[in-house]
């Protein structure tokens, strides 16, 4: 069901105008600022409980999958790496919010260097408590050499 919803936000993204919403645009930014604040509960309370989240061809299928699984990971990881959005979009439609973004990662984690390019995809559904994430998918590759 949720890969259904999935492709029917997807195409119904591409089949007409769509406007901006920032009040979904502030979830998705205060999403990574409660990771980069280590605050998992401010995180976990922006997810809905039916969240699909993809990362790099793994998956949770739930809020409570991906807090007992992988949040605390990301929380790691977001504190001790700079990430920087490079660009932005976002539609939506009705109830359905799409914030589609670009940028990099840099830093060191787990004593190791970081530099990668990243794609964020995030679907948000409004409801009674406001905007709420549905399904995140991020993935990543190496930076390109900057040397000759």
């Amino acid at each position: 069901m949720k890969q259904l919803f999935a492709a029917v936000a997807f195409v119904a993204c591409l089949a007409g105008p769509a406007t901006a919403a920032p009040d979904a645009v502030q979830t998705a930014a205060d999403f990574h600022a409660a990771l980069a604040a280590g605050d998992a509960e401010a995180a976990a309370a922006l997810l809905a409980d039916d969240v699909t989240i993809y990362e790099e061809g793994w998956v949770e299928r739930s809020k409570a999958e991906y807090v007992a699984r992988h949040l605390p990971d990301d929380i790691a990881f977001s504190r001790q790496v700079t990430m920087t959005t490079a660009s932005s979009q976002t539609f939506t439609r009705g109830d359905t919010a799409w914030v589609i973004s670009e940028g990099t990662s840099k830093g060191t984690f787990q004593g190791k260097p970081v530099d990668r390019v990243n794609a964020e995809t995030m679907v948000l559904r409004l409801d009674q408590g406001g905007w709420r994430i549905v399904h995140m998918h991020w993935s990543s590759h190496k930076a390109p050499s900057t040397t000759p």
